[in-house]
């Protein structure tokens, strides 16, 4: 594997790719790989610069899962269907799933998920509103989906 840093307006996100995918795009440094570049990064870094000018809303770097469980790649593909600038709550995700009793579960995969902003965890919400849990922190959160409403 691969990796670089990418320098967002909200912190530094780091990727990591095989030649099959983007496999890791977190907010705390990944302590394997190998420093470098490839195609998949370069497709990546370009997505997410087009990302945020607010020219790109949904990726198309193809995204390769090496970790989780079954479970967590179903609540991960569930999470690329939010739409760009809207929000759905842990519960509503759930019920999407198709166990309303599953929300913590549910909560839980998103917390583990491995592809940050390419898949959108940060459209999650409270049932009340609240921005909740987010690997990258409120405030990051805040940002993206501030950014997402167009209201920077």
């Amino acid at each position: 594997m691969v990796k670089t840093t990418y320098h967002s307006p909200c912190g530094n996100i780091y990727l990591g790719a095989v030649a099959e995918g983007l496999c890791f795009a977190k907010w705390s440094p990944l302590d394997f790989g190998e420093e470098g570049f490839n195609e998949v990064l370069a497709k990546a870094v370009c997505e997410l610069d087009e990302y945020f000018a607010g020219r790109r809303r949904e990726f198309d770097v193809t995204l390769c899962y090496v970790r989780g469980t079954d479970f967590q790649k179903r609540v991960w593909d569930l999470l690329k269907t939010i739409k760009y600038g809207k929000t759905i709550s842990y519960m509503e995700e759930a019920r999407k799933y198709g166990n309303v009793k599953a929300v913590r579960a549910v909560a839980n995969a998103n917390r583990c998920n491995p592809l940050s902003i390419f898949i959108p965890c940060h459209r999650v919400i409270g049932s009340d509103g609240s921005l909740t849990g987010y690997a990258g922190g409120i405030e990051k959160k805040r940002f993206l989906l501030n950014m997402e409403s167009n209201i920077i």
